[in-house]
């Protein structure tokens, strides 16, 4: 997939998806879905790169300076755009000149000048221009003045439960795994590098991977999690596709017991031995277990892992153990 932060080297004509798209969720699906047929075609014949506009940074970044946590990071969000069989993806630049763009200078000057759009689908509560004052409506009617199609799709809702993005986040911070995975239509991940870490899980008996992850991705609440891991090989970059299969243990907090100052993200692999350190993995959440909390001896915590060790075997495997050397 051909994915480009200039304007000068997008691939033209277009068909256009245009939003934020952070999580790739089941309603922005319904969104991207009707610019990704197989190379959609112009009423002309004219091929269409079937394309995603999103802005980098969030709108919301930008105007508040404060960093924005993200469900999907670029690469993330790149993986599973292309695996619905998208094109291309445009990281536009949100800037000050941007922002001051009216709902018509935007359709006209990067739509249909730029991107050359023959096609364009946003949903129901999309908003774009200067103080977000152009609404789908809006787009629908300018695009139609040049002969240019919009398809707004409506919000989607799921046994009663809207799906957005920031649903995502909530239920994710409460710890709500069934509910954050439901409406993202896959478990969340978190996919990063391992790196050596203070070696406390070994001396316990308890081997873990030290996981780097980017600094914008969001984390779920903090505590103790069932996961599904993946390992990728090098250079796998549809790693994230792949079905996480090694059973798993994670920890998310500051490690209380030991007067941990540092949050840190430690997984350990049930049944399980190699040397991870320096590969990158794909570690699936499958259900939440415990919050944080502190231990008054490092025997109490030991036991405590094994209990948390014990119930993530139960979810994901039944009970069943079985050694695997790498």
């Amino acid at each position: 997939m051909w994915i480009t932060s200039s304007l000068t080297t997008v691939l033209t004509p277009t068909a256009v998806a245009l939003g934020n798209f952070d999580g790739v969720h089941l309603g922005h699906r319904q969104v991207i879905q009707p610019v990704v047929p197989s190379h959609p075609l112009g009423e002309s014949g004219q091929l269409l790169h079937s394309t995603v506009v999103t802005f980098h940074p969030h709108p919301q970044e930008f105007f508040s300076g404060q960093p924005r946590r993200l469900l999907t990071p670029v690469h993330e969000k790149a993986v599973l755009l292309k695996a619905l069989g998208v094109d291309q993806l445009i990281l536009l630049p949100f800037d000050r000149e941007l922002a001051s763009l009216s709902p018509e200078q935007f359709v006209e000057q990067i739509l249909l000048d730029r991107l050359k759009a023959r096609r364009i689908s946003v949903g129901l509560d999309f908003h774009f221009g200067r103080g977000r004052t152009g609404t789908a409506a809006d787009l629908q009617a300018i695009a139609a003045s040049k002969g240019v199609e919009v398809m707004i799709a409506q919000l989607k809702s799921l046994d009663g439960e809207r799906i957005s993005s920031s649903a995502i986040r909530q239920a994710l911070q409460a710890g709500n795994l069934a509910l954050s995975n439901h409406l993202l239509g896959r478990p969340y991940s978190l996919v990063g590098r391992v790196l050596q870490g203070q070696q406390l899980g070994r001396k316990l008996g308890f081997p873990t991977a030290n996981l780097k992850l980017p600094p914008e991705k969001f984390l779920p609440k903090l505590g103790v999690y069932a996961v599904r891991v993946h390992i990728c090989q090098p250079g796998d970059s549809r790693a994230l596709l792949a079905t996480p299969s090694l059973p798993g243990v994670m920890n998310l907090g500051y490690r209380p017991t030991v007067d941990g100052t540092t949050q840190v993200v430690e997984v350990h692999l049930l049944d399980w031995s190699g040397d991870l350190y320096d590969q990158t993995i794909v570690v699936s959440l499958e259900k939440f277990l415990r919050p944080e909390q502190k231990f008054a001896s490092l025997e109490d915590l030991k036991a405590q892992i094994q209990v948390d060790c014990d119930s993530a075997r139960k979810i994901l495997t039944g009970g069943c153990a079985v050694e695997r050397e790498l």
